[in-house]
């Protein structure tokens, strides 16, 4: 079960959070070949001093992003993904994109686990809850 963590120093209208979520979870869908019944995101709210990147000033807006995903992703796929995602938090939460991080870890399918099974490794336009 792949999982998307945002973390920002700012607080969002919850009608601008339901967009967000939605489309991240497009977005995922979309560049990286899979459904999205089985993807979890988290967007973690924290006060302007308790978030911060080297190159940005102590009182900018940032954004934090982890992105855990099975293992099988070219890397020009992630990079695409972490592009989109960029645009995306600029235009939503209005966080410059230099001041915007992401980090992906990258684990065996068998590494997610929902009630009904674990994951198997990703491949192309899989669904995972439908096998």
């Amino acid at each position: 079960m792949p999982h998307l963590q945002f973390e920002i120093n700012k607080k969002i209208d919850p009608k601008v959070k339901d967009e967000f979520i939605s489309s991240v979870l497009k977005i995922f869908g979309a560049v990286m070949k899979t459904d999205t019944s089985h993807v979890a995101v988290s967007l973690r709210e924290y006060d302007k001093g308790n978030l911060s990147i080297g190159r940005s000033s102590y009182h900018d807006h940032v954004c934090l992003m982890n992105l855990d995903i099975r293992i099988g992703r070219e890397i020009e796929k992630r990079r695409q993904l972490a592009t989109e995602y960029f645009i995306l938090v600029n235009t939503l939460f209005r966080i410059d994109k230099e001041n915007q991080y992401i980090t992906f870890t990258e684990h065996e399918g068998e590494d997610f686990h929902l009630i009904e099974k674990y994951l198997e490794d990703w491949v192309a336009n899989d669904k995972p809850l439908s096998d």
